[in-house]
């Protein structure tokens, strides 16, 4: 007989263990869920959310701690939570088969299934009393029960030709390459989007959508149109400048509820702060400027300080911090102009002026901190400092929002190439010590025997196995390394993980599937195993490889990993519709044809750091002391000791000059 208790107790995702209280009969998504559901011959409720999740919160406040409720919900279903973070593939199956019903998608997820899994409906938060044109959660629940008893087999039919579309979805589409001219159509088509005022995509809720942005600011040094630069740079302004960031403690929240980037929800994720500290440094390495210095300076300073996860010294970076503190989102961030004025004293008038504090406030009557002055004179700007230091100090004794402390492979891939960039153009070594760290502590907890790495860890104990997005992002991170240092341990790493996701991940047409061939417990078998190219929040495990491979292409110059890369990125220019949502995939093409590979051939310290602090994206760096030891199959081989940029297969005259070697990294 089944268990009649909730069986969260014994999962190690803290969002699952938010729920371990609820008097929901909540399962773990697995084989033996499954197997409950068709023996009890139950549909399966089925909702995903994260730890970060406010309406994930709300929801589950206003009816799975509900008795009445979860008395329905265990009556009627087999009711199974997922952790989307924990579980992305599990997410992504059940968030495009809501999609295909024509609905939008969002957290919390909540989708009804067959005993098998396969999906008849869905929608996203619900509401405890009939609500804004929704029906109520009960509602909902006796009566997809109900229609589910008087006809399964209609159900059932229904949940077939769904995974019928959902299967179609997951192939490949081959199709030619993407040229300049494509390239140049989709940059313009996402710079007609852009909100020239605030900075993004125009309307709200504003999104960072850092893969986009990427793509933009190489695709401008591809193009010489320095507009989409333009376009970059003020996102990163008003950002930086706006509530979405934390004046007091660094880093970013994950999206803006408004146009003015005022209002977040308040979690803060650490895909996000990797992907913009990324792009802080490209910007800034096109042209400095103090505000993103700052930016990443106290976003580094945010991860070091509060997102450690690990054993002691040993540490990657935890997954997320709440929006919510005390059942209250934003709590734990927002001020009233009286408590201002008693922290600071004399000081707070020009606080005050600086970021936007007054007695009405800019929020349901309170304040969300923003920069509202431009940054000013060194001597003002150590007066706020300080004063944010007493802000922070005094903020620090409010109860703090919660932190999912679940070591994620993919977003600590992330983070490590980010953190290599941002160490190179702020000239910050200690950064890159911190990468290292991060991705040798990664490859220790997460690393498989068979060279593959799992995708979540927490407290001593892999949760999850390794996606594609794992294995593509620490492959990714460990050429950054390479790049940044000159180990070759990391290029050699890198390349065992890649063989590894060639045995497991491969599919047809040079595409790779989103989990491994021998997943134990995906949704419907094999048929819900996706080829996906698409970025969302964070870069698509397909766009992510295809980098590698360029990037290898063009650190060995070994012809193989350049097919490799044309045969990934191929396998979906079929999609035409959906290639502008493919940013990855597209500066993965534009950076196998165009990028530059600079080979620093000798003890050349200061070409070396001027080609890391490049401000285009398609620069690939190996530094090499000996120069006999550069790739036979590189063009740079055979060379003498010196700088030598190289395109296309030819390599430039050898740079002696800093400067030199600068503008030979110039594409237009």
């Amino acid at each position: 007989m089944p268990r009649a208790e909730n069986l969260l107790k014994e999962a190690s995702s803290p969002y699952l263990l938010q729920h371990a209280e609820n008097p929901v009969h909540w399962r773990q998504w697995g084989a033996e869920a499954l197997a409950e559901a068709a023996e009890e011959k139950k549909p399966i409720l089925l909702s995903i959310g994260y730890a970060a999740c406010h309406w994930c919160h709300v929801m589950a406040h206003e009816s799975f701690e509900d008795a009445a409720t979860a008395a329905e919900m265990n009556r009627l279903y087999v009711n199974i939570k997922v952790d989307r973070e924990e579980r992305p593939d599990i997410d992504h199956f059940y968030m495009r088969a809501l999609q295909a019903m024509g609905e939008h998608g969002g957290w919390p997820l909540t989708m009804f299934l067959t005993p098998e899994g396969a999906p008849f409906w869905g929608g996203t938060y619900f509401p405890p009393e009939p609500r804004w044109g929704k029906p109520s959660f009960r509602q909902v629940l006796v009566a997809i029960a109900e229609a589910w008893q008087r006809d399964p087999e209609k159900a059932a039919g229904n949940a077939r030709e769904l995974a019928a579309h959902l299967a179609a979805l997951g192939r490949a589409e081959p199709g030619r390459l993407p040229d300049a001219e494509t390239l140049g159509r989709l940059a313009a088509s996402l710079m007609a989007a852009q909100d020239p005022e605030e900075g993004g995509f125009r309307g709200a809720p504003k999104f960072p959508n850092a893969p986009l942005a990427r793509f933009l600011w190489q695709d401008s040094f591809r193009s010489g149109r320095g507009e989409a630069r333009g376009a970059v740079r003020l996102l990163l302004e008003r950002m930086s400048m706006g509530g979405i960031y934390d004046h007091l403690g660094g880093g970013f929240s994950r999206y803006s509820t408004d146009a003015h980037w005022l209002v977040p929800h308040f979690e803060k994720m650490l895909y996000d702060n990797a992907l913009i500290l990324e792009l802080l440094a490209l910007a800034y390495a096109e042209t400095p400027d103090t505000l993103f210095a700052a930016r990443a300076a106290e976003t580094v300073g945010w991860l070091e300080r509060e997102m450690r996860a690990g054993r002691g010294e040993k540490f990657g970076f935890a997954a997320s911090q709440d929006a919510d503190s005390e059942g209250e989102e934003g709590k734990f961030y927002v001020w009233d102009e009286a408590e201002v004025a008693s922290v600071l004293g004399p000081a707070a008038e020009e606080f005050k002026a600086a970021y936007d504090v007054t007695p009405g406030g800019n929020w349901e009557g309170r304040t969300i901190l923003r920069r509202v002055r431009p940054l000013g004179d060194v001597a003002l700007e150590a007066r706020l400092a300080e004063a944010r230091a007493q802000l922070f100090a005094t903020r620090a004794a409010r109860v703090p929002p919660g932190r999912d402390d679940k070591v994620l492979a993919d977003w600590n891939g992330l983070a490590v190439a980010a953190l290599a960039r941002a160490a190179a153009v702020f000239d910050e070594p200690r950064w890159l010590t911190l990468a290292e760290g991060v991705f040798d502590f990664v490859l220790d907890a997460l690393g498989q025997a068979d060279e593959r790495v799992a995708h979540a860890w927490r407290g001593g104990r892999v949760s999850a196995a390794g996606l594609l997005e794992d294995q593509a992002a620490m492959a990714r991170a460990a050429l950054a390394l390479y790049e940044a240092t000159g180990d070759r341990r990391r290029l050699e790493a890198a390349v065992r993980i890649v063989a590894a996701t060639e045995a497991r991940f491969a599919g047809s047409e040079g595409a790779f599937f989103t989990s491994a061939d021998d997943a134990p417990d995906l949704p419907l078998g094999g048929a819900s195993r996706a080829l996906v190219a698409e970025d969302h929040a964070v870069p698509s495990g397909n766009g992510m490889l295809a980098e590698v491979f360029a990037r290898l292409f063009h650190l060995t110059g070994a012809d193989s990993w350049r097919v490799k890369a044309e045969r990934v990125i191929g396998a979906f220019m079929g999609r035409a519709g959906a290639l502008v949502g493919s940013p990855g995939l597209l500066g993965a093409a534009e950076l196998l044809v165009g990028g530059a590979s600079v080979v620093i051939a000798g003890r050349l310290p200061e070409l070396g750091s001027v080609a890391r602090r490049a401000p285009d994206p398609a620069v690939v760096v190996m530094e090499i002391l000996d120069p006999a030891a550069v790739p036979a199959g590189h063009p740079a081989a055979g060379k003498a000791a010196g700088a030598y940029v190289c395109r296309g297969g030819v390599c430039s005259l050898p740079a002696t000059e800093p400067a030199m070697l600068a503008a030979m990294l110039r594409r237009t």
